[in-house]
């Protein structure tokens, strides 16, 4: 290791190894968060810390680096990045890729994010997938990490082409001053763009490379502070680096509900230690210990394979505190093989005599594997599944499957849920006769089964549109002060909803309204979105509604909540490589104890008039089971119950509330 890092120091290169140090300090927090949230809550911030140092090394790669003309700029520099990128990642996806499907049945979602990942796009397709970074979900899908690698080669698309055309690149006259003030303005609007997102749409503002440009400019523009302004590099540099570090760990444990603040002071903190690192500094000493800086060398690898121990250990035997060293060693085993046999290797090796050609090698390689992943997920799909056969149909959600999303039989919510409104496949529609209108977020999307049978059953006309994350309907406090996600869009889906059910519901129509109420299974308040269901206003927003609808003649029917669990329930089903859990029946009287501010709520703010229906007593004898006696998924994940569930178990109480009050 030792060698090595002499090594580069004795070349004439910029390479600073306590850069190195401090990627190993920011990937350390980050491993530290995925394993335990409790420990470190705001350990992801160490991406954050990872982007300004990525600007600030590319900047310092590519200024005065000789080059003969644009196309040799460019051509260089992206050789150098498929090099540096490509071997380590393309046997990283293929390897997960064949590990997942060992061990979870439906890994659709996980090799779609895969293949987007080889192309540098997996930050979009989360987006539009609408992923929660901080959901328990995410932790099951072996690729979400990627999505910082796609907003950082994202960047690289564009950031050459300013480095070049400012003049930077080329060292001419005014090239920095040019440069700081065309990244100066793009950073600007980019953290404008984050600060104006975040509250409204936090997927968009947390993957989205525009929304992220910032963090890279800022380390960008510190190269060039340090390197132009002389006074500006010898204030910063009496700062105590010791710090500087406290204060990075301590905004690491601000709460989440202030991740904006957080993030930006991460990013200014690490561009003064940055600056302030000297030589004789003890902090210096700390991170250009060869055992440190080694870290930050494989910090690439570390950070693909950490994440995968980390996933696939949550399909298998779980994470416990037993666990911890034999995962840490594999992370450590994995990420070595990686950098000693992959990355150094091939990147220091002349792949081809041209090197347009090593961009075309790369890129075969690429598409290559990418089609290997569609030979996974299509032809093989589930062929490789070492554990018992999960029957496809037993495990769908919203007539649409949860994992496999491509999914769309009759009556699909594929156009009906997060923002579309796309009446065709929302509405099933008959001449003459009631409509039975089913609103609310995903909560409202599981009961869609029931939806449709009361159409075949009925020949009634059925509406079911949901506003994923959003509750139905939102009151003015919500269009505000609000972490829904696409919040624009929902608002703007809900005021289309509202102006249909004022033109369209008529007499003898209902209007079923549930969504997740705010009492997660621990019992405290949930803290995003449906938080503003605690309030009397939110209620009193249901009355509204109500009153609305009595004008035309419709009825309003509540749904209380659906009980929770806090195991993901494909874990529920025994097999030979998991360990046994006990998380899949909870006694019923302990769901409704959890959900009692809920059901407090309602019962004191909610007009009288409006019926309320509880899903509970349906869903639970004297536990609540998330596999019934045949073996069959009552829930797609941890709360929203499946097409199974909905259909013999909802569908039937369902029948007989609505008889019972003759509104059927």
């Amino acid at each position: 290791m030792s060698i090595e890092i002499k090594n580069k120091l004795s070349t004439k290169s910029r390479y600073r190894p306590e850069i190195d140090g401090l990627r190993a300090f920011a990937l350390v927090t980050v491993i530290i968060n995925h394993f335990n949230k409790d420990i470190l809550p705001g350990g992801y911030l160490g991406v954050d810390i990872f982007f300004v140092i990525s600007g600030f090394v590319i900047t310092s790669s590519l200024y005065q680096r000789p080059s003969k003309n644009f196309k040799d700029f460019i051509i260089g520099f992206y050789e150098r990045r498929i090099k540096r990128l490509v071997p380590a990642l393309s046997v990283f996806v293929l390897v997960s890729s064949i590990i997942i499907c060992l061990f979870n049945p439906f890994p659709g979602f996980s090799l779609e994010t895969g293949l987007a990942s080889l192309f540098g796009l997996s930050n979009l397709y989360l987006f539009k997938e609408s992923t929660d970074y901080f959901a328990k979900s995410t932790e099951l899908n072996v690729f979400t990490h990627t999505w910082s690698l796609g907003v950082e080669e994202q960047f690289y698309i564009l950031f050459p082409l300013l480095i070049w055309f400012s003049g930077f690149g080329r060292a001419t006259k005014n090239g920095a001053r040019n440069l700081s003030l065309i990244i100066g303005t793009l950073a600007i609007a980019s953290l404008i763009g984050f600060l104006y997102l975040y509250p409204i749409d936090q997927p968009a503002a947390y993957f989205l490379m525009p929304t992220r440009f910032w963090e890279m400019a800022t380390g960008c523009l510190l190269f060039i502070a340090l390197e132009r302004r002389v006074t500006i590099k010898r204030y910063l540099e009496k700062v105590p680096p010791p710090l500087v570090l406290v204060l990075i760990v301590g905004v690491m444990y601000i709460p989440l509900s202030m991740a904006s603040t957080s993030t930006i002071a991460v990013v200014f903190l690490t561009s003064i230690l940055i600056a302030s690192l000297k030589k004789e500094t003890a902090s210096f000493k700390v991170l250009t210990n060869p055992k440190v800086v080694y870290i930050g060398l494989i910090s690439y690898s570390l950070y693909l394979w950490h994440w995968v121990v980390l996933s696939i250990s949550r399909w298998t035997i779980g994470i416990h505190w037993w666990s911890v060293i034999f995962q840490l060693a594999l992370m450590l085993g994995l990420a070595i093989a990686s950098y000693q046999y992959l990355e150094t290797p091939l990147r220091k090796d002349n792949w081809c005599r041209k090197r347009w050609k090593t961009i075309v090698v790369g890129s075969g390689v690429i598409f290559t594997l990418s089609g290997g992943l569609i030979v996974l997920a299509r032809p093989l799909k589930g062929t490789l599944y070492v554990g018992m056969r999960v029957s496809k149909s037993s495990f769908s959600y919203g007539r649409s499957n949860f994992i496999e999303p491509n999914l769309s039989p009759e009556f699909s919510s594929k156009n009906c849920h997060l923002n579309g409104l796309d009446l065709k496949s929302c509405y099933l529609q008959v001449k003459g006769a009631k409509t039975v209108f089913f609103l609310g977020d995903s909560h409202s999307n599981h009961y869609r089964q029931s939806a449709f049978l009361l159409h075949k059953n009925f020949n009634i006309g059925v509406f079911s549109i949901t506003t994923g994350w959003c509750n139905f309907p939102l009151h003015t406090e919500q269009f505000s002060n609000s972490n829904c996600k696409n919040l624009p869009e929902k608002i703007n889906t809900q005021k289309k909803i509202g102006k249909y059910l004022d033109r369209n519901a008529s007499e003898g129509d209902i209007v079923i309204v549930s969504n997740r109420y705010p009492i997660n299974y621990s019992g405290k308040a949930g803290s995003r979105s449906n938080k503003w269901l605690e309030s009397e206003k939110s209620i009193k927003n249901i009355n509204k509604l109500f009153e609305s609808l009595s004008k035309n003649g419709s009825s309003l029917v509540l749904f209380l909540p659906s009980p929770e669990f806090k195991q993901f329930s494909l874990f529920c089903k025994k097999e030979w490589f998991r360990l046994e859990n006990n998380d899949c029946a909870v006694n019923k009287r302990i769901i409704i104890k959890k959900q009692s501010k809920a059901r407090e709520l309602v019962h004191k703010y909610l007009d009288p008039r409006i019926h309320v229906y509880d899903p509970v007593p349906h869903l639970c004898d004297q536990k609540c089971k998330v596999i019934d006696s045949k073996g069959n998924y009552l829930y797609t994940d941890n709360n929203h119950i499946s097409d199974y569930s909905s259909e013999n178990y909802i569908y039937p109480s369902l029948i007989l509330f609505l008889q019972d009050l003759k509104l059927l």
